[in-house]
């Protein structure tokens, strides 16, 4: 096990030097840390996600001379149909490093609200935020059309190859332990949608209702409604060949069948009739982005995430105010280190939370400003060495972009934790909620990361559409419950507030690294607004601190509650922090000393994939946390 990891060790410092001339003093407790999992290798390709049986689809995809996103697309369905936390409604957020130009593509297949979903509607409701399940909590599905374009646009195979392992999932596959608890326990809410109920409650039976309706672990779980709308898609692609038209033709003509065809009307239908806002115009003028990510250089690594429609800006902001400082010379989870690092996530996500927004639609983020190595300077500067900062407000970062804030009357009204909406019935709001702050904030998604041996590298984070889902009608789809990140109060964030065709800001955050020009690292993680503070430590690992891939992603995080939640009550908790029994308990109370009010859990939510790419041996290596699922395969 020393020599693997020894070697582990000289093959990241080969992939990062001379950045990583500092590896040599890590600690050697860092650099010889077992880990419960083996790295993956692989030298033609790795495909990793959140289950065993979603890797399989990607790993078929590549046997059948796909690319890594014809793997990915594959993944996703896979998942998808799974319920991984997500379904087929719900959302799907990329980042795609193109060999053939060299570039970083974003996909946005975030869904938006639709018409009708105004902040005087919800409050007419009696609601603070939008509801966290339900017709109401849906945006417009994203998932089915960011998989077609992704493969339309990138990728080899058909749609009917890559949709196959997710068909036949939806014919039937033994459903997992988790999953079927997770039926069990949200049975009550299931029960309200006939087809949600049809769905996941086969053994349901209204003469016991006390009695639960979920399939047992390891049952075969059908859903031949999903299995008929897949078969559409597929048969929809058939017919545009037939009739002489291009692959990437024939996959857009399921794109139209599924958001301009009987499909759509489907769900459409199913989502009123049970009080939902869902209009044919909704779906057929809604439309996937590629867009050019945001990016910064750390030390000599550039970053890459999607923009301010989700939280993955932050995570730039972060390591834009950490590279002033020298985190090595603290030592790895020391006090200092991670008084330091909570800081940096206090200002980054105070920014996220009143600035972030669709930027498809007006007041324009300021996102230059945001991520100017000037602005971070000066944020960087109102750290306190010795007290957490339980105040922290966003800063402005528009004088930075030559701009003057439009928003600077709001800015002083702006609270770390958030005033209640003016709605009647507020406290009835807050009592109804499904899931309580702390399951809201760490509750999320899955995630994929792919590489191929031709340089195409692509790091997905799809989510929405989780149990309990409502599902539309007989189109087996799950629909997202995103909308409740929205605000319906400017005061909140001007950025962000609800209305009919615009994005929530979302927490689903894809990354990618590149040095000299070429991808070195693919890696994102399940959770809600833990996910860049993972993402963030995770990175810091490697590249400060000399991990190998699967070290990394085991290593115990820290996690702050102080950003606000960006689901439910959109509860903010300045100074909590949880850490693991491995922080020794002098640092536990210095950090106590300092303002933090530390909790001790058996382990930190940070379940993280990652594909480190060694461009020297043309090799990679894949990581997963030891926490729930996550693996992969490589070959």
């Amino acid at each position: 096990m020393a020599s693997r990891s020894a070697r582990l060790n000289r093959l990241v410092g080969r992939i990062l030097m001379p950045l990583l001339a500092v590896v040599a003093a890590a600690p050697q407790s860092t650099l010889a840390q077992d880990t419960a999992k083996p790295v993956l290798h692989g030298r033609h390709w790795a495909a990793i996600t959140g289950k065993p049986l979603a890797a399989s689809a990607g790993a078929m995809m590549f046997a059948r001379g796909g690319n890594a996103i014809d793997a990915a697309c594959a993944m996703l369905g896979a998942t998808a149909t799974m319920w991984d936390v997500l379904s087929w409604g719900g959302e799907t957020q990329a980042l795609i490093y193109n060999p053939n130009t060299g570039k970083v593509i974003g996909i946005n297949a975030l869904g938006v609200a639709p018409s009708g979903a105004t902040p005087e509607f919800f409050r007419k409701q009696g609601m603070v935020y939008p509801p966290e399940y339900g017709p109401l909590a849906a945006v417009t599905p994203g998932t089915p059309g960011g998989l077609m374009v992704m493969l339309a646009e990138y990728g080899q195979l058909s749609l009917a190859q890559v949709l196959k392992p997710a068909m036949e999932m939806a014919e039937g596959y033994p459903i997992e332990a988790s999953a079927a608890a997770n039926i069990a326990r949200r049975q009550d809410v299931l029960l309200q949608w006939p087809d949600s109920t049809r769905v996941f409650l086969p053994h349901y039976d209204e003469s016991s209702p006390e009695e639960s309706g979920a399939p047992a672990a390891g049952e075969l779980f059908r859903q031949p409604d999903l299995r008929n709308t897949l078969q559409k898609l597929v048969d929809a692609e058939a017919e545009a060949l037939a009739a002489g038209k291009s692959r990437k033709q024939a996959i857009y003509a399921a794109y139209d069948r599924f958001y301009r065809g009987d499909i759509a009307e489907e769900i459409v239908r199913a989502n009123r009739e049970h009080g939902g806002l869902f209009t044919l115009e909704d779906l057929d003028q809604w439309t996937v982005h590629l867009e050019e990510p945001v990016s910064t250089r750390y030390r000599d690594i550039d970053v890459y995430k999607l923009t301010t429609w989700v939280q993955g800006p932050a995570m730039l902001q972060a390591l834009n105010i950490l590279e002033g400082f020298d985190l090595q010379s603290m030592g790895y989870n020391s006090a200092r280190y991670i008084h330091t690092l909570y800081q940096a996530m206090n200002l980054a996500f105070a920014d996220r939370d009143f600035y972030y927004g669709d930027p498809y639609v007006p007041p324009a983020e300021p996102v230059a400003g945001l991520l100017s190595k000037d602005y971070a300077a000066q944020r960087r500067a109102g750290i306190n060495p010795e007290k957490n900062d339980a105040q922290v407000r966003p800063g402005d970062p528009y004088p930075f972009q030559g701009e003057k804030n439009p928003f600077s009357e709001l800015l002083k009204q702006w609270t770390p934790i958030p005033p209640a909406a003016d709605a009647e019935g507020a406290d009835g709001f807050q009592q109804a909620l499904l899931m309580d702050h702390d399951e809201g904030f760490l509750a999320g998604t899955t995630s994929i990361q792919a590489a191929d041996a031709d340089g195409w590298v692509v790091s997905v984070t799809p989510s929405g559409g989780w149990i309990p889902a409502f599902v539309a009608g007989n189109t087996g789809v799950g629909l997202s419950q995103r909308m409740q990140s929205f605000v319906l109060d400017e005061r909140l964030n001007p950025f962000n507030v609800v209305r009919p065709g615009q994005r929530p800001r979302a927490t689903l955050t894809p990354s990618l690294a590149l040095k000299d020009g070429k991808p070195i690292m693919a890696f994102s993680v399940q959770g809600g607004d833990t996910q860049d503070q993972n993402l963030l430590q995770f990175f810091l690992n490697v590249v400060e601190f000399g991990m190998n891939v699967q070290q990394a992603a085991e290593a115990h995080n820290i996690t702050s509650y102080q950003m606000q939640s960006s689901f439910g009550a959109h509860e903010s908790q300045p100074g909590r922090m949880d850490v693991t029994r491995q922080l020794p308990p002098y640092t536990r109370d210095r950090l106590k000393s300092m303002g933090y009010d530390v909790e001790v859990v058996d382990r930190t939510y940070s379940p993280i994939t990652a594909i480190l790419i060694d461009p020297e041996q043309g090799t990679f290596q894949g990581g997963a946390s030891d926490y729930g699922d996550d693996y992969g395969l490589a070959w």
